[in-house]
């Protein structure tokens, strides 16, 4: 099989290697494609903590595709059924999970693009925010997940408020629910018109969904007193400061809302599935960038930049 490998600093290289086979308690899955996770970028740079090379199909967990085999002692699977995956080797033709991995995806999508592991942490994301009618919600950072939590958030009968550096993501929001759309282009301004939107309540819930110093700044001074500040975004390259003064004085409570626990990521992929076939979520204008696997790196230089009209890049595996 083909897999993709890292092999130097923003460097990719597709290898041909032995196709896996599956042990007791796996699953072989042929992979259909891999939605190209941010997460991915900083180690794809070439950090001081990160070697090279890469294992085969590495930092790749965001799949979806077909189970080929399975091995001793699954027998929920069949070969033939349709899954998103979260295995941790999905950057390749095959990868091998556990059957707790694997998400069955209905008849109704079949042939559509599925990333179920960050829509999983969509899902699991506002399940932390207990987000309620009538709340004022701001969602500050409107990308693939920021537009997914605008649409579960405003289905709820929240008041959402999105905030965003760029003008086509505003528009994204608006079309998934969002009642006011705020441009990032000076804090002040931002906490002026919040501000001025809630009588100076402020915000019950903020959701900062961008993993940046700036944007978890921002979503503090808009969380109303007894406010939620939930962190969606992927705060991956250093410490971070924050107001402790002003989370004090305003009591609020401070989610960290990445979940490590398998089940309860299951449990969120589950709950995506069940959205996009009802049609609450529509993946296809969130789904913007494809790329072959061997374009991996270009994919992951558009997931860096955000060019104009990105939201999501995802590469196919064959």
């Amino acid at each position: 099989m083909r897999a993709a490998v890292v092999v130097a600093p923003g460097r990719t290289e597709i290898v041909d290697i032995e196709r896996p086979r599956p042990g007791p308690g796996q699953a072989l899955v042929r992979l259909e494609g891999c939605g190209v996770c941010a997460s991915n970028v900083e180690p794809w740079s070439g950090p001081d903590w990160m070697t090279f090379p890469t294992e085969p199909g590495g930092l790749g967990h965001e799949a979806w595709g077909i189970v080929e085999e399975v091995g001793e002692g699954v027998r929920d699977l069949r070969p033939g059924a349709r899954v998103a995956s979260l295995s941790q080797k999905a950057y390749s033709e095959y990868d091998l999970a556990r059957p707790e991995e694997l998400t069955p995806l209905p008849p109704l999508l079949d042939g559509a693009p599925f990333p179920g592991e960050p829509l999983g942490c969509a899902f699991n994301i506002f399940r932390r925010a207990e987000v309620e009618a009538g709340q004022t919600v701001a969602i500050v950072g409107i990308g693939f997940l920021g537009a997914i939590l605008t649409r579960l958030a405003s289905a709820a009968g929240a008041r959402v408020v999105a905030i965003s550096r760029r003008s086509f993501a505003l528009d994204v929001a608006r079309r998934m629910g969002a009642s006011e759309t705020i441009a990032l282009d000076d804090p002040e301004k931002v906490v002026a018109r919040v501000s001025e939107l809630t009588q100076d309540a402020l915000c019950e819930r903020v959701i900062e969904a961008t993993g940046a110093q700036p944007a978890l700044d921002l979503g503090t001074r808009l969380a109303a007193i007894r406010g939620r500040l939930v962190i969606a975004g992927y705060h991956q390259d250093g410490p971070r400061q924050v107001d402790m003064q002003l989370w004090n004085w305003r009591g609020l409570d401070v989610i960290n809302a990445h979940e490590r626990d398998p089940q309860v990521y299951a449990r969120g992929v589950r709950e995506a599935v069940a959205a996009v076939a009802s049609g609450l979520i529509d993946l296809e204008p969130l789904l913007t960038h494809a790329f072959p696997l061997d374009r991996l790196d270009e994919a992951l230089v558009a997931t860096r930049d955000r060019p104009e009209g990105f939201l999501k890049a995802y590469v196919t595996c064959r």
